[in-house]
């Protein structure tokens, strides 16, 4: 059971690794009523200079100078590889944890730090930001209570300089394989993967199609070989078509469809939240309340898992074999 921080003094929040995204973490936990952004600790002294500089709080090179500080929770925007070690080692302090999406870099190192959260009684949230995309919500909000036949998200844009570790798969379409189970409110049980890597050492080009529990099927385009970005969402259900581009936050649906091909169509009211606002103030609720976070170690994990099956088919296609059919992955 996690153990509700329910005290009038602000929390006191750390942010480990300051990169592009926690940086980013930093000015946004910076600006928040009854927080107090106690440090951040990153071994770049560059970073913590320039989160020094802007914001003024203290920057400390190792994850236990932070922790020293005096901290209740931590948000872990530091590479993937250490997710695991670091994440662990907060749980065993006691202090609530956010991780970044991947959750880990495997399904194993996954559910270790599930346990270990489960088992101290903290607060686990994963970093999947795009649920908390205005446009995404109102995706949510406009196919509730509907039958949905199919979905289909693209994610590509150009070839970004800082990755190395991970493809295309890993680094965008793990955002939309959770926003698909989040849609249908059911896991993915086939996967259909075709990869490429045709400028990268990691595949750089994922066609991924999927089959949900309740027989949605699904599909993602995602690629780093296109000059621009775009994030674009399509759900066809029986009885709407519903489009959604998630950079210009604009959301449009179809409806009243009539034998002779007539229908309506109206614009769908989105908001203007900073997603990681959002998601960092749905973690500070769960640290605070106690209850469950808004996404949980376990849908992290579904993920990742998820995410995991594409990617196996990866050696065969360096190799010039033929692809596999479709897999099974659960039910």
């Amino acid at each position: 059971m996690v153990q509700a921080v329910k005290t009038s003094a602000p929390l006191r929040l750390g942010v480990i690794g300051v990169g592009t995204m926690g940086a980013n973490h930093a000015r946004v936990l910076a600006g928040v009523s009854g927080i107090q952004l106690v440090g951040v600790a990153d071994p770049d002294r560059g970073q913590r200079d320039l989160v020094t500089r802007v914001l003024g709080c203290p920057a400390v090179t190792e994850v236990d100078a932070l922790l020293a500080l005096g901290v209740d929770a931590v948000t872990i925007a530091a590479p993937t590889h250490l997710h695991h070690q670091i994440a662990l080692h907060c749980i065993a302090r006691g202090i609530h944890v956010l991780v970044e999406k991947p959750i880990a870099s495997s399904v194993e190192e996954g559910r270790d730090i599930i346990a270990a959260a489960r088992k101290a009684g903290v607060t686990l949230m994963v970093g999947h930001v795009e649920r908390f995309n205005p446009a995404v919500t109102a995706i949510k909000q406009a196919i509730r209570g509907e039958d949905i036949l199919s979905i289909g998200i693209t994610r590509v844009g150009p070839f970004p300089p800082r990755m190395s570790n991970v493809g295309v798969v890993i680094d965008l379409a793990v955002h939309d394989i959770d926003l698909i189970c989040w849609f249908t409110d059911s896991e993915i049980v086939e996967v259909q993967p075709q990869l490429k890597s045709a400028i990268a050492e990691r595949e750089d080009i994922a066609l991924l199609q999927f089959r949900t529990a309740s027989g949605v099927l699904a599909h993602i385009n995602t690629n780093w070989l296109t000059p621009f970005k775009a994030r674009q969402v399509t759900v066809a259900t029986r009885g709407k078509y519903v489009t959604g581009d998630l950079l210009t936050r604009q959301v449009t649906e179809c409806f009243g469809f009539q034998p002779d091909g007539a229908y309506s169509m109206r614009h769908v009211s989105v908001g203007h939240d900073e997603p990681l606002r959002a998601e960092l103030l749905a973690f500070i609720e769960a640290v605070r309340s106690g209850k469950s976070p808004a996404v949980t170690g376990e849908e992290g994990v579904a993920s990742l898992e998820i995410a995991t099956r594409c990617l196996e088919s990866r050696p065969a296609l360096a190799a010039g074999a033929p692809l596999k059919g479709p897999r099974r992955v659960a039910g």
